[in-house]
């Protein structure tokens, strides 16, 4: 098997990070700086086991990937060593990143990507703060079931007074009443 190219390389690593782009519904950038092999250890973890994609790459295949997909604004941010986040939910990624930053305070998280439009840091933030996509579904299910459940109980009320009804006339005839 021959060692391919650099060249090549280069290339499949944008088509790679072009997927990600494309697959994900946010994606984080941030600066990785200052922080050691077993933090990062323990953030891929974490993103892992979350379906969360984390990647290293260098920024001129980053820029070349996001100019591809048509995402204007990333270049600005692209400064110094980054790594990015990609996920399809994006309040999982925003709430794990921010609490990694918060605990890690060499880590930087500069900027976001959310259905291919540029966020700023208090966006992501706010989207940390968020209830979780599971959360949000049990919450508009209950608002949607909540007047199901009142009809059901209108409907079952005068079944449950002729059952009453019939319990007293039954208690009556045996003399119980």
């Amino acid at each position: 098997m021959a060692i391919k190219p650099q060249r090549q390389k280069k290339m499949d690593a944008v088509e790679e990070l072009k997927i990600d782009f494309q697959e994900a519904q946010a994606a984080i950038l941030a600066d990785y700086r200052g922080i050691n092999v077993s933090q990062v250890t323990k953030l891929r973890t974490q993103l892992r086991e979350a379906g969360i994609k984390f990647k290293i790459a260098k920024n001129t295949l980053v820029k070349r990937a996001a100019n591809e997909k048509g995402i204007d604004g990333l270049d600005s941010f692209l400064e110094g060593p980054n790594a990015l986040a990609f996920s399809k939910d994006p309040v999982a990624v925003a709430k794990i990143l921010t609490e990694f930053a918060k605990t890690n305070k060499a880590f930087e998280i500069k900027a976001g990507l959310l259905e291919g439009k540029i966020i700023s840091f208090d966006s992501i933030k706010d989207l940390a703060e968020l209830p979780s996509r599971e959360v949000l579904l049990a919450r508009v299910l209950s608002g949607m079931m909540a007047p199901l459940n009142g009809m059901v109980n209108v409907l079952q009320g005068p079944m449950r007074n002729f059952a009453q009804v019939l319990e007293a006339y039954r208690k009556q005839q045996a003399g119980e009443a």
